[in-house]
């Protein structure tokens, strides 16, 4: 059975397509577009899934829609409505949007593919994530908690899952939203919103948390863990030009940029912490999956062992609105048509693979005289120049699915050198001094350098953690100010060179660790083909190209 799951028209459109309850592939529209935060119908991202599967849109069994429109149409309406005339361009901007396409998904879907009315079926928002989170998990059972700006009229949802089925238990509803309130700092911070929200959270660590007292004047937490926003901070419920009032601005102008993101982060932990506690209480369960774009805040996720009765924690590793299309094709296969759980994610691969015959004709195009090595010569020549100082490109295999780059589109450089944070951030990355970079660490020597209270979150990027002294000493530029790191442990299951290269830089330094960020440029999309690496690297300060076993040098 082939189902194919898509998001779009709001952030970050993707399809995903599983066989038999299998993820064969997935992605995000910007990967082909190179549209950062591409909103449109995934039409490539439709043909990659349907091609890997070596299928045509004929063979589909259903097309599963990540969300309801007409909900989220009613939601817009209503609240221009309640808060006319203050509302207007708000509604006429609404109106115009889901007039257009917004609306009319089924029929765009039924158009694009050519498929059967009766193939095309609806997700709410919510369970989308939470279904993302759940059925990818290594648990039979846990708790779930969604959190995001908004879906429909939900921004968060909990429950529990247990065997093929979610049973939601409580939500909270627009226009009280944790993801909001983020967001609201994140546009106050002078980032785009649905973008700099991680940026946030990387500012955060550079900042004291001094001003508590200020935020929770924003917020009211109910003892179930809900929360009510204060609306005379904030005008996202009646305007599309704007996130908060005068009153927000007042209340924190003047104040240090980055002490305003540390008691945000600090607040939002908080909130979350208290959420699940009353979660782990109301369901009884040690196992916990989370979803939405508040999931991607890996400082917090790497606290929640800690500071809450969960033992053990997961997060699909594209949690926010791309992982919706996974989620509702694993809602549907699972919960509606009743098919038991499957097995575990072990690796998000599931992009646009590279082929010897584009390389050969990236070469071709541009009359590059790339070398091409064994996997021996290939890992004692790149590990060789990283320790000494080089930034490596590194493109291998099937792209990862989500915002993390995991070995496979990355980035790669020495992280003991202190100031190697600096150079790749302004040399390569050209964006802001403060952003951190993560390591990738042998799963073998982890527990030395980091503490790790989860090693279900470590392969995915998607916890930071205590750095321990010999991660201090060994690899400072992956030590973010506050001490910690946003860690990736590979194991000798990891597909692929990225360990063995990894191994090749410990047996000459004795450091198991290599600094890690995802293969772009400021305001792009991680890179997708070999042609995208090639530019990349030309235009930015990235010493050495890796495509497979071809390598590139300035």
């Amino acid at each position: 059975m082939h189902i194919l799951g898509i998001s779009c028209f709001y952030h970050e459109s993707a399809a995903a397509l599983i066989r038999d309850g299998e993820i064969v592939a997935a992605s995000s529209e910007e990967r082909f577009s190179r549209k950062k935060h591409d909103s449109g119908f995934p039409e490539d991202s439709i043909k990659f899934c349907l091609e890997q599967a070596r299928i045509h849109a004929s063979d589909l069994d259903y097309v599963i829609f990540y969300e309801k429109p007409f909900r989220k149409f009613e939601r817009n309406l209503m609240l221009s409505l309640k808060f006319f005339p203050f509302s207007y361009s708000f509604f006429i901007d609404s109106m115009k949007n889901f007039l257009t396409e917004k609306l009319w998904v089924k029929s765009i879907i039924i158009s694009k593919l050519n498929v059967n009315s009766n193939k095309v079926f609806f997700v709410p928002h919510h369970l989308s994530h939470a279904a993302a989170s759940y059925y990818p998990s290594p648990f039979k059972e846990a708790a779930f908690l969604t959190l995001d700006g908004v879906g429909e009229w939900t921004s968060g949802l909990y429950g529990y899952a247990d065997a093929n089925k979610l049973y939601p238990k409580g939500e909270i509803k627009f226009p009280h939203s944790v993801g909001l309130l983020y967001a609201a700092f994140t546009a106050y911070l002078g980032f785009e919103v649905n973008d700099g929200e991680y940026k946030v959270m990387g500012m955060a660590a550079y900042g004291k948390p001094v001003h508590v007292s200020k935020v929770k004047k924003l917020y009211k937490q109910a003892k179930d863990g809900s929360i009510k926003l204060n609306l005379e901070y904030f005008v996202f419920h009646k305007s599309s030009k704007s996130m908060y009032s005068k009153k927000f601005t007042r209340l924190f102008k003047n104040l240090d940029k980055f002490d305003i993101a540390a008691s945000l982060q600090k607040c939002t932990e908080e909130i979350v912490f208290n959420m699940l506690n009353y979660i782990a209480k109301k369901t009884g369960k040690k196992n916990l999956v989370m979803g939405g774009g508040v999931a991607l805040n890996s400082v917090m996720n790497g606290k929640i062992v800690g500071k809450t009765p969960f033992k053990n924690v997961f997060v699909f590793p594209a949690a926010g609105d791309d992982g919706g299309s996974v989620g509702a094709a694993l809602y549907f296969y699972h919960h509606v048509l009743g098919f038991k759980k499957r097995k575990e994610l072990d690796n998000v691969f599931l992009g646009k693979d590279s082929r010897e015959e584009d390389i050969k004709n990236l070469i071709k195009k541009y009359s590059l005289r790339m070398k091409k090595m064994t996997e021996r010569e290939l890992f004692e020549f790149i590990s060789t120049k990283i320790s000494e100082g080089k930034v490596v490109g590194w493109f291998e295999g099937r792209a990862e699915f989500g915002p993390r780059a995991l070995g496979h589109r990355s980035i790669l450089a020495d992280p003991r050198n202190p100031k190697m944070k600096d150079i790749v951030n302004a040399k390569i990355k050209f964006r802001e001094e403060f952003r951190p970079f993560a390591p990738v660490v042998l799963a073998e020597h982890a527990n030395k350098y980091f503490n790790i209270t989860s090693n279900i979150l470590s392969p995915f990027m998607l916890g930071a953690f205590e750095a321990k002294l010999p991660a201090k000493k060994n690899s400072p530029a992956t030590v973010h100010e506050d001490g910690t790191s946003r860690i990736q442990i590979v194991d000798k299951n990891y597909p692929g060179k990225y360990r063995k290269l990894l191994h090749a830089f410990y047996k000459k330094t004795g450091v198991p660790v290599l600094l890690n960020t995802s293969f772009n440029v400021k305001g792009e999309p991680i890179v997708n083909t070999p042609d995208d690496a090639y530019k990349t690297f030309i235009s930015s300060g990235i010493d050495i190209l890796v495509i497979e076993n071809y390598v590139l040098e300035k």
